[in-house]
């Protein structure tokens, strides 16, 4: 790696492997080794990679935490982790103060200028509180860790939460085999391998640093030497400006990204020189086809599309042209990896056939949910695994996801997937967001509900909406009842919060879906 930059602060390689080994000798005074968890809960900075670097040189496990859980939910990770530190920053502090047990060392960093920026920070609330341990000065009262470097394992990823209690997954450090065949899949993910010339490569931190795919991309550009510029949250307009200044050459985005990147006015998507993009590689959802069309148009045939989970690894892969080719795919499976479409009780299903996708890569070996066998048993499918997600395999062998199993809406009998009517909805002019689930309904079971967020200075009526759906889907998928919000909960990630939406509905009926 040749520069890591974050708002107007950058630090070379050598420095970020200094601090990085200064922070393990702390980490170890604090008697942590191999086995031991750090956590940290930070925005996109600088700091985030010295901690989860300097976890790493003891075969420590990094847990990174969303930092828009609540306490309890941090309280629950780091008793779960088993954590004995806490490195967060400052701004974050008195909202997450409640959240932390008894006995875990928490360390401070200062909120720099760019996230204050960005997130509308006061000076005065980015500052170490008096009392409390700063992370600078800590990292400067500690030489060098000189010792060989442990077995690094994985980072521990706690989902996000969206659908119920946040799960750790945990994997041991790589045999020297699982490590070659996640470069493999890697390189061929994000279109990044070992240069020669440092800073050939450049890449963008764009998304939320603590979420699994980001943090894969940005540890795997470090070790092609590449240049990083971490962003401090997601901007269109800024990741534009960013994508001229720093010339950068390989971006990891998620679909979301892309539908608010075209929103842009035309005359500020021209402003930008984005010649030096090379390598776009998205996941997390599925892409409209529409949307990736445009994005093609727009960025040229550098649009790459992989499908894989936290637990289950990278199973798919397609190119722009593939994309084109088969409109809604999420890709065709890659060497290594085995995906099955299961019916009812296991059952096989075939091509077109609609079912719960079951996936492994073999190249990465088991995972456990820390502290739950229970739950892991719950998601093998004899030796594959399950995410939740339901989709189907076409006779060409590329895979298509319809949604979340735990979304799909039965309705009198008829599976419905809310997926496609967001999409549709998406389509429609003035609407911003939008999220579609199911609500109790005495005479079906369960009927649509569409939540929808409108774009500034519009406002669609149910009965436009409504219409517009007819005029695109099957008539029992138009949501029966429509609400409109300011706006709709979500991550960084760009996932909606749909459980945050659905639980009034069914807590007022009084019984779960």
């Amino acid at each position: 790696m040749a520069t890591i930059v974050s708002g107007d602060r950058r630090l070379d390689a050598a420095d970020l492997q200094l601090r990085s080994r200064q922070a393990a000798t702390g980490f170890a005074a604090l008697g942590l080794g191999p086995g031991s968890s750090v956590a940290f809960c930070l925005r996109n900075d600088i700091e985030f990679y010295e901690v989860s670097l300097g976890a790493g040189l003891l075969g420590a496990y990094a847990v990174p935490i969303n930092w828009h859980f609540s306490p309890e939910e941090m309280r629950y990770i780091l008793e779960d982790s088993q954590a004995r530190v806490l490195v967060i920053h400052a701004d974050l502090l008195p909202r997450m103060r409640s959240g932390f047990p008894d006995g875990v060392q928490v360390l401070v960093v200062p909120s720099p200028a760019a996230l204050r920026t960005a997130y509308g920070i006061e000076e005065s609330a980015g500052a170490v509180p008096p009392g409390e341990t700063c992370w600078h000065d800590w990292v400067d009262g500690f030489a060098p860790h000189t010792e060989p470097a442990g077995e690094t394992p994985m980072a521990v990823f706690y989902t996000s939460g969206t659908t119920g209690r946040p799960k750790g997954v945990l994997r041991s450090a790589f045999t020297p085999v699982q490590q070659a065949a996640l470069a493999r899949i890697l390189s061929l993910s994000f279109g990044l391998t070992i240069v020669d010339d440092p800073g050939e490569i450049v890449t963008a931190v764009a998304g939320p640093a603590y979420h699994g795919a980001p943090n894969m991309h940005a540890m795997f550009s470090f070790r092609a030497g590449a240049n990083i510029v971490v962003l401090p949250r997601f901007d269109g307009e800024e990741l534009l400006r960013a994508i001229q200044d720093e010339r950068i050459t390989h971006l990891h985005l998620v679909p979301v990204m892309f539908n608010r990147l075209l929103k842009l006015a035309p005359e500020v998507r021209a402003r930008y020189d984005l010649s030096s993009l090379r390598f776009v590689a998205h996941a997390a959802a599925p892409c409209a086809p529409h949307v990736k069309r445009a994005m093609i148009d727009w960025w040229g045939p550098i649009i790459h599309e992989y499908y894989g989970s936290t637990e289950g690894g990278i199973v798919t892969f397609c190119d722009s042209a593939e994309s084109l080719a088969h409109p809604g795919t999420v890709g065709r499976v890659v060497d290594a990896a085995e995906i099955r479409i299961l019916g009812e009780a296991g059952r096989r299903l075939g091509p077109g056939e609609i079912g719960e996708i079951a996936v492994r890569y073999a190249g990465i070996g088991d995972f456990s949910y820390h502290n739950d066998d229970a739950k892991r048993r719950a998601v093998d499918r004899d030796g594959l695994v399950t995410v939740g997600d339901v989709g189907y395999l076409d006779e060409d062998g590329y895979l298509y996801i319809c949604d979340r199993k735990i979304d799909m809406v039965i309705s009198g009998g008829v599976n419905i997937y809310p997926a496609e009517i967001e999409a549709a909805l998406s389509d429609m002019p003035g609407i911003a967001d939008n999220a579609v689930f199911g609500i109790p309904d005495e005479e079906f079971g369960e009927s649509v509900c569409a939540v929808i967020q409108a774009e500034p200075g519009h406002a669609p009526t149910v009965e436009q909406v409504q219409a517009f759906l007819r005029e695109r889907i099957a008539g029992y998928k138009v949501p029966r009842r429509i609400e409109f919000v300011e706006t709709l909960p979500r991550e960084d990630s760009g996932k909606i919060f749909k459980r945050k939406l659905r639980a009034p509905y069914w807590e007022q009926a009084g019984r779960a879906i």
